[in-house]
């Protein structure tokens, strides 16, 4: 027998592990089935060009075997098996070069979060949680039976080793568990936890069958039977798996319990090797709003690491549900660790990229299944995905050509209808310069938006952007496919011809005493008056400068509690409309000038509503409208004309 000192970072990391890190003890159990499958790969490796290593034990398999009344639980494999020298090395030492790094950077703080155990990679060692004391018997696939190995330890710095004979290859590690940790010979518990870690483990895990009462009485033993299912589905060829196959996966395991509107299975191979198996539901989740929340599990070699992993999807891409399984990061990786993982970023790129050509091929098919798919997912995810235009540039053009919005184009028989915005440019009559766009708090808003009216005439289409995430949106989508994207309530300037530019000049010194009256009596709500070349049915119209902000950005800063500075906009007047032609008259005969105030902060306000917007002073509006509906009211009715 031999006596071994730990070495210096496995004896901090025991340390560490024992009197700091427990509660997440749970994962020692998957750590050593993990270690478990990982000889049984290795001997299958090498059986290939060495058959003789299996030696007619040809089933690789891992037993869970806990012994209640010995307060033990033991673990073990048939597969590839240490030597004395393998096991002095494996387990007397921490084969990572960043464990001191790991261990220096923890703060007192950080040394008491249970979080990090199982997360990193302590492996064997986290079983020092729930025993105090193991010990490892295990023979080489290699060597004959004179050549077995025993490890032992309390995991108080030291450990020993001898040589012993064993007959079967592999390794047994029996734990002497903890007082404290008598649940782990629960059977149940054991069940529930391999079904939650180890369930895709490619390798049997087996535990003794459960006995009933009678069947104990009459001395039965327990058969051992597996409790994983094995082979993961996503694993399997997709041309193997069912479509209700799928659809059970998606309830069970994404824990759902819709109909998915569309799945993506994929395998990607290289230097970034994985599989993803995603869906998209067919109805939005109760928490899609909860920012934290992402519904991808993270698997390592078919081993379970985490739910909810964050870093795999950004934010705008919550609602998608679903598992990856990566070859390349390690084990025990921890939120931290992933954070800097060059492979996550790779695998991250690669997940974004694929799910968002996933869209737009749904979006762009012909076929009416496909249509009917992307059309759920737009009505149930559309604003989610928009957030992505703001958020993420390195695939905002990708995203811009899934989104969807209504627009003027609709048919009168579908009015519903949406578009992309390739279908708009494609649409777009020659000479238009920008593609146009109207905020506004509701849809129904934004159809009736005076703004609209010289754009209808032109035969331009307007896009209807009436969700909170598109105010956003409008600040950083600037163009799409060389086309700059323009607001309909702001400066536009490709809406008149010459002839009418040269009109507007003309009635603008017509009316530039009215105009600079006007702009005197609202001093306080407008920046400017000035005629317009947009409207055609409304009196008037506001206005925001070309970098100004729209009232519903406004107001989504106020509820978000910032002190917005009262923001001016430009009041544009039709010429045209009699209102306008009577208001400019009543101004001309010099009399009444107070009366034409009020009839002018009538008319701003009423501009206001016309957009759906809120008035600042809806008392004051009120009262000059009585004061008009009263002189209406005392005026004698007009008479028609004999032959009129």
């Amino acid at each position: 027998m031999t006596q071994h000192v730990f070495q210096t970072e496995v004896q901090q990391l025991l340390h560490l592990m024992i009197h700091s890190l427990y509660s997440e003890r749970e994962i020692f159990l998957r750590e050593l089935i993990s270690n478990a499958s990982d000889a049984c790969d290795k001997l299958r490796f090498q059986s290939l060009t060495n058959s003789a290593l299996l030696r007619g034990d040809e089933t690789l398999r891992v037993d869970v075997l806990p012994q209640a009344e010995e307060k033990l639980l033991v673990i073990q494999d048939n597969g590839v098996g240490m030597t004395e020298a393998e096991a002095v090395e494996h387990l007397g030492t921490i084969a990572k070069s960043g464990t001191k790094a790991f261990l220096g950077s923890l703060g007192e703080d950080q040394k008491s979060n249970a979080n990090l155990i199982g997360q990193f990679g302590v492996g064997f060692y986290s079983a020092f949680m729930v025993a105090d004391r193991i010990v490892v018997e295990s023979r080489a696939a290699s060597v004959d039976s004179d050549h077995g190995v025993r490890w032992e330890s309390t995991g108080d710095g030291n450990f020993v080793t001898e040589t012993i004979t064993r007959a079967q290859r592999g390794t047994t590690i029996t734990l002497h568990l903890k007082d404290d940790a008598k649940d782990f010979l629960e059977g149940w518990r054991l069940r529930e936890l391999i079904k939650k870690y180890s369930d895709y483990v490619a390798y049997p895990v087996r535990l003794p069958k459960h006995l009933t009462d009678e069947e104990k009485k009459k001395g039965a033993s327990a058969d051992l039977e597996q409790v994983n299912a094995g082979q993961a589905l996503w694993t399997r060829p997709k041309d193997g798996i069912t479509d209700d196959q799928y659809k059970e996966f998606y309830k069970s395991a994404c824990k759902q319990w819709d109909e998915p509107a569309t799945r993506l299975h994929f395998s990607v191979e290289g230097t970034l090797s994985f599989t993803a198996l995603l869906f998209v539901p067919g109805q939005k989740p109760m928490d899609l709003f909860d920012r934290d929340r992402r519904g991808l599990g993270l698997y390592v070699r078919r081993v379970f690491v985490m739910d909810d992993c964050r870093d795999l999807l950004p934010e705008y891409l919550r609602f998608v549900r679903g598992v990856v399984d990566s070859d390349d990061l390690p084990l025990n990786v921890s939120r931290e660790i992933l954070q800097q993982q060059d492979t996550v970023a790779k695998l991250r790129k690669q997940l974004v990229k694929r799910i968002l050509d996933h869209l737009q091929k749904l979006g762009s098919s012909n076929e009416e299944e496909e249509k009917k798919a992307f059309a759920a997912i737009d009505a149930n995810f559309g604003p989610v995905l928009r957030e992505g235009l703001v958020s993420d540039f390195e695939n905002r053009e990708r995203l811009a050509r899934v989104v969807r919005y209504r627009s003027t184009a609709a048919p009168a028989d579908a009015p519903d209808q949406k578009t992309g915005l390739e279908d708009y440019v494609r649409r777009m009559p020659e000479g238009q310069k920008a593609i146009y766009f109207i905020t506004a708090p509701s849809l129904d808003a934004a159809k009736s938006s005076p703004h609209l009216e010289g754009f209808k005439k032109k035969g331009y289409e307007v896009l209807f952007m009436t969700d909170q995430v598109d105010e956003w949106v409008a600040q950083h989508l600037h163009e799409f496919d060389k086309r700059p994207l323009a607001s309909v309530a702001k400066g536009v300037d490709d809406l008149a011809s010459d002839e009418d530019k040269k009109a507007l000049e003309e009635s603008t010194k017509t009316y530039g005493g009215f105009l600079g009256f006007c702009k005197e009596a609202l001093a306080d709500d407008v920046s400017d008056v000035r005629l317009s070349n947009r409207l055609t049915d409304s009196p008037c119209c506001l206005v925001g400068e070309e970098h100004g902000m729209t009232p519903q950005m406004e107001e989504l800063m106020r509820r978000m509690g910032q002190d917005m500075p009262k923001q001016k906009r430009i009041l544009e007047l039709n010429a045209q409309h009699p209102l306008v032609e009577k208001l400019q008259a009543l101004h001309a005969s010099g009399s009444e000038a107070s009366r034409l105030k009020e009839y002018i902060a009538v008319m701003r306000d009423q501009a206001v509503l016309a957009e759906g917007g809120r008035i600042a002073d809806p008392a004051a509006f009120a009262r000059r409208v009585q004061a008009l509906l009263v002189g209406a009211v005392d005026s004698p009715p007009q008479t028609a004309k004999a032959g009129g």
